[in-house]
């Protein structure tokens, strides 16, 4: 396995292998990797000839007051990490190899940025839309992979791709999750004990949700979303609830009466345990 950091070099690497016809696979990450990184590694290995590991924690994409200068980093264990999940590569730039002294250019994706996440980060897609992009005319991957987890991210990609025409393909992956049901993620190393055990309770009202549809065929959303809140209340009284939505997976339109829709529905929100934001999903068909 081998470390690059220059884009030039990994352009050079990228367009050897698509003129040998090999396949290469990209998992994108900010590093600090956990079990949700090691399966989509795992996967995209088994159905790809190369794996490319991105670990850049871009800037662009965190907020005023963000965690970005206190994101967990640890470039040694993730390198071990990749190696035995068997990556072929991994591209660990800079950010002023990525961005250079002045950056003047980003992607903005419209629409399915401007609600959910876009109402609480505004900014936040154009940073991922704009280095994705970049990692993408990079690395040149078949395809790429990412969690089920950022699901928002995810609608914004694949129009992204749809509406530039770019030649890849969005794999995403199950959501990785503790034993409590927690969504792995890095940022579950801010979280006290007591606030990852509470923290269960996240993905149980996700359920709750998707049972009141599908099981009590409760068709008003806003009493389903009551009906969460009260439980969050109830189990984890300290922890801030900032949305709880039910939309459809494409656009991320709210879907109010649920008598009305047909489809894969999308359960999201977002929550504030102390200073730690945590967000969860779940995706099912009505």
């Amino acid at each position: 396995m081998k470390v690059v950091k220059e884009i030039r070099a990994f352009q050079q690497i990228s367009e050897f292998y698509k003129c040998s016809g090999k396949s290469v696979a990209l998992v994108p990450t900010m590093g600090f990797l956990h079990e949700g990184h090691i399966s989509l590694m795992q996967k995209a290995k088994a159905e790809n000839d190369i794996l490319i590991v991105s670990i850049f924690v871009n800037p662009t994409q965190f907020g005023k007051g963000e965690d970005f200068d206190k994101y967990p980093r640890d470039i040694i264990r993730d390198f071990h990490i990749c190696e035995k999940a068997g990556a072929d590569y991994i591209f660990n730039p800079e950010v002023s190899e990525m961005y250079g002294e002045k950056s003047f250019t980003k992607v903005s994706v419209s629409n399915v940025t401007e609600k959910l996440e876009g109402d609480f980060r505004p900014g936040h897609f154009d940073g991922v839309a704009t280095v994705v992009t970049k990692l993408l005319n990079i690395t040149a991957p078949r395809k790429f992979y990412l969690g089920q987890k950022d699901a928002q991210q995810n609608a914004v990609l694949k129009r992204m791709i749809r509406d530039l025409n770019i030649d890849t393909e969005l794999i995403v992956c199950e959501t990785i999750r503790e034993q409590n049901g927690l969504a792995k993620s890095s940022r579950n190393t801010f979280l006290t004990h007591e606030q990852k055990q509470k923290a269960s309770a996240l993905y149980f009202i996700l359920n709750e949700g998707k049972r009141l549809i599908l099981e009590e065929k409760i068709s008003d959303a806003d009493f389903i979303y009551d009906y969460a809140s009260e439980i969050l209340k109830e189990k984890a009284p300290e922890f801030e609830l900032q949305y709880y939505k039910i939309t459809d997976n494409y656009f991320l339109d709210e879907i109010k009466d649920l008598s009305l829709y047909n489809g894969e529905i999308l359960i999201s929100l977002a929550c504030k345990a102390g200073s730690t934001r945590l967000i969860d999903n779940i995706i099912f068909l009505k």
